[in-house]
């Protein structure tokens, strides 16, 4: 390395996991950032790393488990705040356009209606207050654009639940973290280098876009890079054969459709986010006049590939939609049997093998690296609650906020059962 500097606390990834934890790390220490380092590969967001500006951008508290619901009340409550919490002193506002369309969940058979009452009792007891179950005759009321002659049950979210804008919670996150002295650096871990006796890493070789590389001597590091994830632990380990427990969160492909209705009676004026008992999801984007939805469905497990090869994200997979998404729609909404797709893409997704939900954790062979990974599709949605946890756990050494140690990393080394939530859409 040509260069040296000391970083108290490196954090690899800065999408909204990372930028969250840079962000409330330096407000617990009453707005110093300093020796905060977040290193980006990409400041624009754009490419097809940064999942989270091509994801649906929902938010929801409608889950199974206690501890995701509480990690989505807190980021319900931090997107209604973020115009304040987020504005800088130069009068900089980030507009994060929380839309409270809601979330609604559909329920087709006895066992998925019983799953439904008890995950909205445990809903209930976490403090939500929105959340109504909907019978067949309610859900016609509210919704006459629903077919529902399958349905037995609907869960809908009337508030507090609905979609944003990623992006600009990342630009908002990023600029209050830059004013309170945090550094965001455009590049790319390279290399790093251990204490052998405790496993602790020293330092991380960061390749800077100028081609600069740079020693960060660390205290912690923070692993924030998403389905990139699995590659920066092997890298901070000195390679993939080294770790006895490795990461196990493995980068799948997700395709979203953008599209619009012209039938002339029966098109949902908004619709919340409506997942049928398929799991094909859709929801309303942009205003109600425009007819345009988006939609999508997680493929069968057995052709979710993990997704090495860029090149696969090129374009959505058209037979899901054609094959799977199409035919739900059409019989969910009889009005979408005249749609018509304008655009689609493909992104990346943090698959953890696990349980699909997140590890929230120190990795026992690496002491001082802090796993944010795994989050299956909820990363977005819960990188407040995530980055509140993980500037606990750097400062004091456990969870104080809320207890989110289900997400530890014992799990995977077989020590606790997985964690298994019933809403993963």
């Amino acid at each position: 390395a040509t260069k040296a500097t000391t970083t108290d606390t490196l954090i690899i990834g800065g999408g909204p996991v990372g930028s969250s934890s840079a962000y409330h790390l330096a407000r617990q220490r009453g707005g110093n950032g300093s020796g905060i380092v977040v290193v980006e590969k990409d400041p624009t967001y754009q490419s097809r790393n940064c999942s989270a500006v091509y994801s649906a951008g929902g938010i929801r508290q409608q889950f199974s488990l206690t501890e995701n619901i509480n990690m989505s009340l807190y980021g319900r409550d931090f997107l209604r705040g973020a115009d304040d919490l987020l504005a800088t002193k130069d009068g900089e506002h980030y507009d994060v356009q929380f839309k409270e369309h809601g979330y609604l969940f559909l329920a087709g058979t006895e066992s998925g209606r019983n799953q439904m009452v008890k995950n909205h009792n445990t809903q209930v007891e976490a403090g939500c207050k929105d959340i109504k179950l909907l019978d067949t005759d309610e859900l016609r009321s509210q919704f006459p654009w629903l077919n529902t002659e399958d349905i037995l049950l609907g869960s809908y979210g009337e508030k507090g639940e609905g979609w944003f804008d990623p992006h600009a919670l990342i630009m908002g996150l990023k600029a209050k973290a830059i004013e309170m002295g945090v550094k965001y650096v455009h590049g790319t871990p390279v290399a790093a280098k251990s204490e052998e006796s405790s496993g602790k890493v020293l330092s991380v070789d960061i390749e800077e876009k100028n081609g600069d590389i740079v020693a960060h001597n660390i205290n912690y590091a923070v692993n924030a890079a998403g389905a990139q994830a699995e590659g920066v632990m092997n890298l901070l380990a000195g390679g993939p054969e080294v770790l006895k427990y490795p990461l196990p969160v493995k980068p799948r492909k997700r395709c979203i459709f953008f599209f619009h209705c012209a039938a002339n009676e029966g098109v949902p004026p908004v619709a919340p986010l409506t997942v049928d008992p398929s799991f094909v999801y859709f929801r309303s984007e942009g205003s109600g006049e425009n007819a345009t939805f988006l939609c999508g469905v997680s493929p069968a497990h057995d052709q979710d590939p993990d997704i090495y090869n860029h090149g696969a994200l090129d374009g959505a997979d058209h037979h899901l939609f054609e094959d799977i998404i199409w035919p739900a729609l059409f019989h969910r909404v009889p009005a979408f049997g005249d749609i018509k797709v304008r655009s689609s893409w493909a992104g990346l997704y943090e698959y953890n093998v696990i349980d699909q939900n997140g590890i929230i954790a120190f990795h026992p062979e690496m002491t001082n690296i802090l796993m944010l990974n795994g989050f299956s599709g909820h990363g977005l949605q819960q990188s407040p609650a995530v980055g509140r946890a993980a500037a606990e756990l750097i400062d004091s050494g456990r969870f104080e906020s809320l207890d989110l140690s289900i997400f530890s990393f014992d799990r995977c080394m077989g020590l606790a059962e997985p964690v298994l939530e019933e809403g993963i859409v």
